[in-house]
């Protein structure tokens, strides 16, 4: 099994118009909505491959309550942790006429310190299942810093391989803490290691863990 964690999870909504224009008023011709937040996405696809997955992270209030009834029927395994607050949403505004996106991301629900306990404690359970795990997106307010971090020693102890992929200062931290694999994009990466030639900045980046 392999386990991803998407610790900021997010509805994403997206809204296909004919031009998008600013300062005027917009017809929206479809509306889509999906589970998203970059482990959500992992998981869907190691499923559509034939994988077994599960996701883990936050979901609540009323939007997570949707999140969870379209994740309901796919594949992915639901082993999402409920909190008080209300998941974020994503909105995503296709120009249909030149295919450009115009994408508006909420920060997402602050967790408090209980919940983050009780994340910790079905993490370590779902480790033990756990062929790999993928540690994916934004830290939603409240988190620290260093939560990836964490996260990749405790897979570490228990001797799980783990994927890294987010950026800023939980990438930097993270990287400290020796994940397996780490994906930054090329702007995370110059920001990383403040290089922008990729073979340069990778290794300065394995230098850092």
């Amino acid at each position: 099994m392999i386990l991803t964690v998407t610790l900021n999870t997010a509805l994403d909504i997206t809204y296909t118009v004919d031009a998008l224009t600013p300062h005027t008023t917009h017809r929206v011709d479809r509306v889509g909505e999906r589970p998203g937040g970059k482990g959500l996405n992992v998981a869907r696809v190691l499923a559509a491959l034939g994988h077994e997955s599960v996701v883990t992270g936050f979901a609540g209030g009323s939007v997570g309550t949707v999140l969870r009834e379209l994740l309901a029927p796919l594949p992915p395994r639901d082993a999402l942790v409920p909190i008080e607050g209300s998941t974020r949403r994503t909105v995503a505004v296709v120009d249909a006429t030149t295919g450009d996106t115009t994408q508006l991301n909420e920060a997402g629900p602050t967790v408090t310190p209980m919940e983050w306990t009780a994340f910790l404690a079905a993490y370590e359970t779902l480790l033990r299942d756990a062929d790999a795990v993928a540690l994916c997106g934004s830290l939603p307010p409240g988190i620290h810093v260093g939560a990836y971090a964490d996260l990749v020693r405790r897979a570490r102890t228990a001797g799980v391989p783990t994927l890294l992929d987010t950026s800023g200062e939980p990438l930097r931290r993270g990287i400290a803490a020796r994940p397996d694999l780490a994906k930054p994009n090329a702007d995370e990466l110059a920001r990383l290691t403040g290089s922008r030639e990729p073979l340069r900045a990778a290794r300065d980046a394995r230098r850092r863990g």
